[in-house]
């Protein structure tokens, strides 16, 4: 399983909420991230509440395309000057996972951020590019590398990543 995510989704879907066979079971990416759901049936809500909904349907987000408005080199990431900083992220991972999704290669990017994960309380958002894991630099790899070594790796995750300034 990868970490888990949930965003603004770019289509939404119903699907049973007990398919897993869990009545009110949450569906979670793979490795690749390409399938996840919200927790509950409204709007995001950071407070963990265990109340099952009591319809029989809960929304299946799906976020195929890239949230990225152009590609980026990483030549362009480590350019002195450049429209990017640098910033780092401890991020604690839960029972379920980091709460967020890479994609890309070389360089990887923030594809998705649980509005309410451990990812998001760190301040990682959408659209950063991955610099480094745990001191590792990461900037030629790609996302299922990338993935993998957050899996396999210890419950907190040290990470840099390359967010662009605003102009």
């Amino acid at each position: 399983m990868g970490p888990r995510t949930a965003v603004a989704p770019s289509k939404e879907v119903k699907a049973p909420a007990g398919g897993s066979g869990h009545p009110a079971a949450r569906l979670r990416s793979s490795s690749d991230g390409s399938r996840y759901s919200r927790r509950g049936a409204g709007l995001p809500n950071c407070s963990s509440s265990s109340s099952s909904s009591s319809s029989s349907f809960s929304p299946v987000l799906f976020n195929p395309k890239s949230v990225l408005k152009r590609p980026v080199s990483t030549e362009e990431l480590q350019r002195p000057g450049g429209p990017y900083i640098k910033k780092t992220f401890t991020i604690v991972g839960d029972a379920v996972g980091w709460g967020f999704v890479v994609r890309g290669n070389q360089p990887c990017h923030i594809q998705a951020v649980e509005p309410c994960g451990p990812a998001a309380a760190a301040g990682m958002k959408v659209c950063q590019f991955v610099v480094s894991v745990n001191g590792l630099n990461v900037l030629n790899l790609d996302y299922r590398t990338v993935s993998h070594l957050i899996l396999t790796g210890p419950r907190t995750v040290v990470m840099e990543v390359m967010e662009e300034t605003e102009h």
